[in-house]
């Protein structure tokens, strides 16, 4: 990383703007990584600066005039995107949803997957596995319930798996594990969980060629379109530094913990942990209605600090 950024500050190793779809190299390494024997290729993976931004272009995609189906708690981007582009409908306050948003609920009774006999056709699921906030990992079952789902009703699944690297259970990291699934799904995903790539931003996009829209026509050349219209490509430095990220020295991970206080506010929770511990933990309604009643713990940071935070937590709720 050091000598390919030091190049990139020479005349001679300066190379401008790059490709709006990634670096060819790391798009090969994404590839090979993370989809080698799944039939996913170097040009179905668009690199971005972060699967934030990348769930924002796809709304952009979408248009106005879709409707969505978020799980219940969500990353808040996803039904936040959602807004911005027009594609809620009204806002119905008495239960503080949005009409043209299905929230499919989620919860410990059912394991943190959602029913899906429950919930209606929509245009487009979005689904994070591992889950931001719970950390649930939806299993090789549920995810085939999920693309079964998505066939049925014609609908395109927008896996978010930034957390992916996370899994050490043989739940699948990517959607493309489940048969089928390149028929219906795009995935997303991030160098910002397990490579500490945030603010550094990079992530990537996989749009397979075998997803088409209704008429036939490849999502995959929209989005292409999409992305050369509205970027110019993420950092040459930051793709510089993921490459090597992606070698058998650079992986790593790290948890976020999903913590449940049954009865009590989120709100109150957190500033009941941040007067008597001095700890700052994120309010679980944030991520949504269903996230009332918990609070989410990061465990990112340097291993004393982490350790002094379950100290002083242990001292608070033992």
């Amino acid at each position: 990383m050091a000598m390919r950024s030091h190049s990139l500050s020479t005349i001679e190793g300066y190379s401008g703007y790059g490709a709006e779809q990634g670096d060819k190299n790391l798009r090969a390494a994404i590839a090979s990584t993370f989809y080698g024997d799944l039939g996913i290729e170097e040009t179905d993976i668009f690199v971005s600066d972060g699967a934030k931004c990348d769930i924002s272009r796809l709304q952009l995609l979408f248009g106005s005039n879709v409707k969505m189906a978020v799980q219940d708690p969500s990353y808040p981007a996803h039904v936040d995107s959602s807004v911005i582009m027009g594609q809620t409908g009204l806002f119905q306050k008495d239960i503080e949803k949005y009409e043209n948003i299905e929230y499919m609920r989620r919860t410990p009774e059912n394991g943190f997957f959602p029913d899906l006999s429950t919930v209606s056709k929509t245009d487009i699921i979005l689904f994070c596995s591992p889950n931001n906030p719970t950390g649930s990992a939806a299993s090789r079952d549920q995810l085939m319930q999920l693309v079964q789902f998505a066939k049925e009703h014609g609908s395109i699944i927008v896996y978010d798996s930034a957390y992916a690297m996370y899994i050490s259970d043989d739940n699948p990291r990517s959607i493309f594990e489940i048969p089928g699934a390149k028929e219906v799904a795009i995935e997303t995903s991030s160098f910002s969980k397990y490579a500490g790539f945030t603010g550094v931003r990079l992530g990537w996009t996989v749009v397979p060629k075998e997803l088409l829209f209704s008429d036939g026509f490849p999502v995959a050349k929209d989005f292409n379109r999409i992305v050369c219209t509205c970027f110019n490509g993420a950092s040459n430095i930051a793709q510089a530094g993921g490459l090597p990220c992606l070698s058998s020295e650079g992986l790593k991970n790290a948890p976020y913990v999903w913590v449940h206080f049954p009865g009590r506010s989120s709100w109150d929770v957190f500033a009941e942990i941040l007067e008597k511990t001095h700890l700052v933990t994120t309010p679980g309604s944030g991520f949504g209605p269903g996230g009332e009643g918990f609070i989410r713990v990061s465990a990112f940071g340097h291993r004393g600090n982490v350790l002094e935070a379950c100290k002083r937590l242990k001292k608070l709720y033992q």
